[in-house]
């Protein structure tokens, strides 16, 4: 038993954390990997399933090609080795929400070898940030299991196999990584990358991305690995890096104690932020790998490889450099707006209709995003287009409408999405007065209203100049163009 009490700074120091992570990222295929099966989350349970799912006996299998470009385009955003050949094993085990008593996945030959995800952490002892390369051992293809669901009976169980054949890539890490935040960053880049290549959507909660992790100890500055614990059940990133921190203390503990560290399973409970022991861990003895028979491999050839690399979307560095660059946006501008692929679309898509980049920039991270997040709504739902947008910007650099004003139609649009900017304006009474003679007479009454003021302003109080400006703006009810009153007030005040 390992004791409440907590461990000193002095004894987490003398070891470090060597941590390898198991992500699984269900593909946004229609079907499922080997059968015509629907690909879908939410439906009613046992509803996507076929006989080829269940596993009857005499069935066949059928690999599903978007699986295979998916899992590559993966491979080639991590810079990984393409494998031309790929044959499809079969990994024994018998758990209830396995129909066919084993599943399909690659042993032997993964699809995708090697390569390496950019990220940027903290330090934990400074809180400087540095970059990393977390390195890449493999990328598989698989398919995955149904789902057990536990309703509260201690006796019974139930199982739903709508997801059981759905298309898996597992992107298995060296053991490379040493932090808790180093952890999150690199989930985050992966959330990021595959939602960029439009293969996975990324969604943790509904368990479309999910990890496992391994977790061992050693004295700071050894070499050699220790035993691995692998700790699953994690449904957000943040109790990812919780479970890391937990059980590199726990593992700390138990070596400082003279307690031994045994390679097993653990679950991660978020309320309390402690693992529990679920089984020891298989070995690839136990899972019985054979080349599946009814399967036959598959070949990557040139010519698809090449059609597969011309149809890669530009990725978040890449796209990120470009904002910077030909945007000439600033690099805090250019990292928001990248984080996602539709909000970048949509920056890029407005910016099609005018060179405001900047402004752009501004109206998409001060009122779109204060409106998405309102709203809960995602960037490929926003109801102002992108056309309407450039509009609005349109509209306010030939001074049709104030900053202001402008506001006030976004306001509008939101409710209206199908009327155009100037429309609005002109309903609601927001297009900016640049009539001269008119304002002219604005700013006669207000200088006449105010003569003790006129006479301090040419004493030398010339910051009443604002005050004079808000006073005609406000008789004009904020039609007025500010840049043209503030002229005219000027004049005016030097003819007085």
């Amino acid at each position: 038993m390992v004791a409440d009490a907590p461990l000193s700074p002095e004894v987490l120091s003398r070891y470090e954390a060597v941590i390898g992570l198991e992500v699984h990222c269900q593909l946004l295929t229609d079907s499922k990997i080997f059968a015509a099966d629907a690909n879908a989350f939410g439906a009613d349970p046992n509803t996507n399933i076929s006989v080829i799912t269940l596993g009857h006996p005499g069935t066949l299998p059928k690999l599903n090609r978007k699986a295979i470009e998916y899992a590559v385009r993966m491979g080639l955003a991590c810079n990984c080795e393409i494998t031309r050949k790929n044959i499809f094993a079969r990994k024994n085990y018998f758990y209830p929400d396995l129909p066919k008593g084993y599943q399909l996945s690659q042993d032997k030959g993964p699809i995708c070898v090697g390569g390496g995800v950019l990220i940027t952490a903290k330090a934990a002892e400074t809180g400087h940030a540095y970059q990393t390369t977390i390195q890449l051992h493999h990328i598989h293809l698989e398919e995955d299991a149904g789902k057990s669901v536990h309703d509260g009976s201690p006796w019974t169980t139930k199982l739903d196999y709508n997801r059981a054949g759905t298309p898996l890539i597992e992107i298995v890490t060296e053991p490379c990584l040493r932090t808790a935040d180093e952890t999150g960053q690199f989930l985050t880049e992966i959330r990021r990358l595959v939602r960029y290549l439009a293969i996975c959507d990324g969604n943790m909660e509904e368990g479309s991305l999910r990890c496992d992790v391994n977790v061992s100890i050693r004295p700071t500055g050894a070499t050699h690995l220790g035993t691995k614990v692998e700790v699953k059940n994690l449904n957000s990133i943040r109790n990812v890096m919780r479970a890391v921190d937990s059980e590199f203390r726990r593992q700390v503990e138990l070596a400082h104690t003279g307690g031994r560290i045994v390679q097993e399973t653990r679950t991660f409970d978020a309320q309390t932020g402690r693992s529990q022991a679920m089984r020891e861990k298989e070995t690839m003895n136990d899972y019985r790998y054979f080349p599946d028979p009814d399967l036959s491999p598959v070949l990557i050839t040139d010519a698809w490889l090449a059609d597969i690399r011309a149809q890669m979307p530009m990725l978040p560095a890449e796209r990120y450099e470009k904002f910077r660059t030909y945007y000439g946006l600033p690099d805090y501008d250019a990292a928001l707006l990248t984080d996602a692929s539709e909000l970048a679309d949509y920056y890029e898509a407005v910016c099609a209709q005018t060179t405001s980049y900047k402004a752009v920039s501004n109206w998409i991270m001060g009122p779109v995003k204060g409106q998405l997040t309102e709203k809960t709504l995602q960037e490929r739902q926003f109801p102002v287009s992108a056309k309407q947008l450039a509009a609005l910007i349109t509209l306010v650099d030939e001074g049709t409408l104030s900053h202001t004003a402008a506001q006030q139609v976004f306001s509008l649009l939101m409710g209206e999405p199908k009327t155009s900017p100037i429309d609005l304006a002109t309903e609601h009474g927001l297009i900016q007065n640049r009539n001269t003679d008119a304002l002219l007479t604005l700013v006669e009454d207000v200088l006449a209203t105010w003569p003790d003021k006129v006479e301090q302003y040419h004493k030398g109080k010339k910051n009443l100049l604002g005050m004079f400006v808000g006073e005609v703006m406000k008789k004009s009810k904020g039609s007025a163009d500010p840049k043209l009153v503030s002229q005219l007030v000027t004049k005016q005040l030097q003819k007085t």
